[in-house]
């Protein structure tokens, strides 16, 4: 190979090494589309969420106060232990759920409020 031959390719080589360089920043996590919003009013919003097996599900607290929030019924949580992981958020705090990986409906409610229907609310698992 001639020389000039031999700086071409180091140089196309190199290059190459730096496009798309690394610029430092990592890419920006997923947000997860499956959310129940506790809204600045305190309501639950939406009240019923359908999601595929395997999904989780962000649970986001805007209101002003802590909410527990638990699967149904109440004061068990029994039927969709998946639910467990969300527990108490406190003001503008976000956590997910476990996999809910069972085809079926979980029921939630704040355990610290449970008979305020505005935080009652439905995951369909289908």
């Amino acid at each position: 190979m001639r020389p000039a031959s031999r700086l071409v390719v180091f140089a196309l080589a190199a290059a190459a090494g730096t496009c798309g360089g690394s610029g430092g920043s990592s890419p920006s996590p997923v947000e997860n589309p499956n959310q129940m919003i506790i809204s600045a009013a305190g309501v639950l919003t939406p009240s019923e969420l359908v999601v595929s097996p395997g999904s989780r599900v962000l649970f986001i607290n805007n209101h002003t106060r802590s909410h527990y929030m638990a699967s149904d019924p109440h004061p068990d949580h029994m039927d969709c232990p998946e639910l467990d992981p969300v527990g108490v958020l406190a003001p503008g705090q976000r956590r997910e759920t476990g996999n809910l990986n069972r085809i079926r409906t979980c029921g939630i409610h704040d355990h610290d409020d449970f008979q305020n229907q505005a935080l009652w609310g439905r995951i369909v698992i289908r």
